[in-house]
């Protein structure tokens, strides 16, 4: 018996490949144009979205992160700036966090990053926060005699889902010009 939404037979959907470990983009229904219509709803949602999974999680999970330095202070400049960017790609990419968008300013970070929601948003800032507090004190003296601590222990986090990404990414890219 075939659905009459996507003309595709039970047995062929229910015979789909299961997600494993470590897939990347999925798509959860197949993909079968309706006669007459060039691209269908269930078509182009599956391509606006993309999925990873861990073992046993599907998910999308995208966030715009904003942090700063201790009192606002603009210490990210002079090198610490290209050394902080480098170190939160190293710990991303140790932690299997994605990196969509980043954008040091002297004063504040944006970060629009992909989690694993079982690894959750708050350990990915915690991580990222103490380490690079901890390297950047080693590294660049003049932060430790300036501040106390290198971060505030607040930051701001918002799911990127009201806002289509394009959007976000653009906005975090003009944070240079403002």
């Amino acid at each position: 018996m075939a659905c009459s939404f996507c003309n595709v037979s039970y047995h062929t959907w229910r015979n789909t490949p299961a997600f494993r470990h470590g897939d990347i983009s999925h798509t959860l229904f197949p993909r079968k144009r309706l006669p007459g219509i060039a691209l269908d709803i269930v078509e182009w949602y599956n391509m606006a979205m993309e999925y990873k999974s861990n073992h046993n999680v599907v998910y999308s999970c995208k966030y715009h992160v904003v942090w700063c330095p201790k009192y606002r202070r603009k210490v990210l400049v002079n090198g610490v700036d290209v050394r902080l960017k480098e170190l939160i790609e190293e710990i991303c990419d140790e932690y299997r966090t994605d990196i969509i968008e980043m954008e040091i300013m002297p004063d504040h970070i944006h970060l629009l990053m992909e989690v694993d929601p079982q690894f959750g948003i708050h350990k990915a800032v915690k991580l990222i926060k103490g380490r690079t507090s901890r390297i950047l004190r080693q590294e660049y003296g003049w932060l430790r005699s300036r501040l106390p601590s290198l971060w505030t222990n607040s930051y701001f986090v918002s799911t990127v889902g009201g806002a289509p990404l394009s959007v976000i990414k653009q906005y975090i890219e003009n944070q240079k010009n403002v």
